[in-house]
């Protein structure tokens, strides 16, 4: 286990969750706001220093239901990017928890400067979410992305390690306490 919170436990992806993760991608709801990765690539982050490969598990099913890739470990700016967050079972609140706890722990335990993301444009539940979370956007990527409907553009997101700290302290923003 890696982190966990009452309602999800983050553990680091192995080569059995592959498949999983895969099947998530393929599926037309997640499909359309991500670039799909190869099984090949996937197995590569896992062995890449650089690369944190989660799955994110109901805790009390003890059943898998998203997963997160986050990058940057070995970035000497301490910035830090979230490259995926993939919630199989939405509304449920696993991503909204998934995120304050890989956030809480960017920031507390890993001592980042920054957290940042890219965002499709069209991607309207991740956007608000990233919002509510402090995220502010830095600039669109315009047309960006080909892909078999044209042209999608990405919105740069990121928040500040002195930004959460006053989110939090305001509680104005989600916040998780680790139980790590």
């Amino acid at each position: 286990m890696f982190l966990k919170s009452d309602s999800v436990t983050l553990r680091k992806t192995n080569k059995q969750d592959i498949d999983f993760v895969c099947s998530l991608e393929a599926m037309e709801e997640n499909s359309k706001y991500i670039i799909p990765w190869s099984k090949e690539k996937h197995e590569k982050a896992l062995a890449n220093t650089d690369v944190l490969h989660l799955i994110v598990e109901d805790r009390k099913r003890s059943q898998p239901v998203g997963y997160l890739i986050i990058a940057g470990l070995e970035n000497p700016d301490l910035s830090i990017e979230l490259v995926r967050i993939t919630i199989n079972e939405k509304g449920k609140g696993y991503g909204k928890e998934s995120f304050n706890l890989i956030k809480d722990w960017v920031f507390t335990k890993f001592q980042a400067h920054r957290l940042w993301l890219d965002v499709k444009v069209n991607n309207v539940r991740a956007y608000k979410l990233y919002q509510k979370q402090g995220f502010v956007v830095e600039g669109t990527l315009r047309d960006c992305l080909k892909t078999e409907h044209g042209f999608e553009s990405l919105h740069i997101m990121s928040i500040l390690k002195n930004e959460y700290e006053e989110l939090t302290k305001e509680g104005t923003c989600c916040s998780t306490s680790l139980m790590s």
